[in-house]
Order: structure tokens, then C-alpha cells, then sequence
């Protein structure tokens, strides 16, 4: 069935813990997982139901709009028709603290992506370096999600701040109730930016805060 063919062709790896795309058959439902939203728990709930959960390597677990429309579109149309592409998006600071205090996590002391040791506004400094240091290279939401010439786009983008939104979109479409538990939960960290660092994030990366402004 679908679920065996993709497994199948695309060789992935089923077992390991972390973040997946989801696709749901029935539904004609497809999660994106846009990371440091907090879809980890969502996904532990729901992998066992879904007819697809992506989760090795990261740049397919993680598929962003663009990898989607290349490597997973043509398989899901042939199977599955047309299908609805949801997402949840965080607000932008709030989404780098995510990633800032993630990489505070001992596992990478000592790596190059480690951010031990280092305050926020030296991270955002380097997230707006070009080239951006190991540390800092972490993407745009507003990349992640943007839409393909083609007319491939995410049908519908939640607030990563009004999550039982997202969720109670999901109970609804999949006919199920959705038990959730926190999962991937990073150290606290203080996450104050100096204003003249923040113009300058909010200029340098229009497109993230404008895209979650509009979101309703």
C-alpha cells in the first residue's frame, strides 16, 4: 500500500526519535515540519497513523516547501490526488531562541553548532553574518514555507502561539482525539535583544515577520 511504497522507494528510516513529515491518506492531509515549532509531540501522537512519517534524513524530515514539491509531490498526487498542506510557524525571535537554547544542549559541547556559553544577541549577530557561523545557520520560516512557481504552497499556516488551534484542526480532519505531552523541551535562557539588534532582524528578515503578522 501507500505507506510500504514509500518506505520502499525512498529507503527512509523509520525508527529513530525526532521531528517527521506527516501524510495522511484518508485525509489528504500532509504535515510539514517545520522545525523548532513544537510539532515534535503532534508527531510522536500521530506517526502511528499516518500512511507516511518521514523522519531520516533531516533534509526530507524536514522537507521545506521547495523539497516537497520536488522529491514528495509527484509520488503523493499519483497516489493520493490533490492534498492539503499544513504547517505551524513561530514568531521569528522567539523561533531563533528556540534554536539558540536547543544548541545550548551538552551533546554538542565542543561542536561548531554549539551555542554554549554565548549569549542571544551574539547569536543573532551571527544569524545576520554572511557567511553565518555554524552555530547560527538555522534557515528562514519564511523560506521554509514559501510557495513554488508551480502553485505548490502550504494550504494553511498556524500560530505556533495559538497551538490548540492546530490541533483542534487536526482532531477534527483526522476524526480523532490528540493526547499530547512536551517533548524536546530546551534549557531556559534569557532572550532580550538591544533594540539596534532588533531593527536591524526585523529589516534584515522582513519576510519572516510579515508572513507571521498576516497569519489569523
Amino acid at each position: 500500500m501507500v505507506k510500504e511504497w514509500f518506505t520502499e522507494i525512498l529507503n527512509l528510516t523509520l525508527t529513530s526519535g525526532g521531528a517527521k513529515m506527516l501524510v495522511f491518506s484518508k485525509a489528504k492531509l500532509v504535515v510539514l515540519s517545520v522545525p523548532k515549532t513544537g510539532t515534535t509531540a503532534i508527531e510522536e501522537a500521530l506517526a502511528p497513523h499516518a500512511a507516511m512519517s518521514v523522519l531520516d534524513p533531516p533534509d526530507l524530515k524536514h522537507a521545506p516547501v521547495y523539497r516537497y514539491n520536488r522529491f514528495f509531490r509527484p509520488m503523493i498526487e499519483k497516489f493520493l490526488g490533490e492534498v492539503e498542506i499544513v504547517a505551524v510557524m513561530r514568531e521569528p525571535i522567539s523561533w531563533l531562541g528556540s534554536w539558540f537554547r536547543y544548541r545550548q544542549r551538552p551533546f554538542l559541547d565542543g561542536r561548531p553548532v554549539s551555542t554554549k556559553n554565548m549569549d542571544f544577541n551574539a547569536f543573532v549577530e551571527g544569524y545576520l553574518s554572511d557567511p553565518q557561523p555554524a552555530y547560527a545557520d538555522v534557515g528562514s520560516q519564511a523560506h521554509f514555507l514559501e510557495a513554488r512557481p508551480n502553485g505548490t504552497s502550504v494550504s494553511r499556516i498556524f500560530r505556533y502561539e495559538a497551538f490548540d488551534e492546530f490541533v483542534d484542526f487536526l482532531e477534527a480532519r483526522l476524526e480523532m482525539q490528540i493526547d499530547l505531552s512536551r517533548r524536546n523541551v530546551s534549557p531556559p535562557a534569557p532572550l532580550a535583544l538591544s533594540p539596534a539588534l532588533e531593527t536591524r532582524l526585523r529589516h534584515t528578515n522582513a519576510a519572516d515577520f510579515e508572513l507571521w503578522e498576516g497569519l489569523h
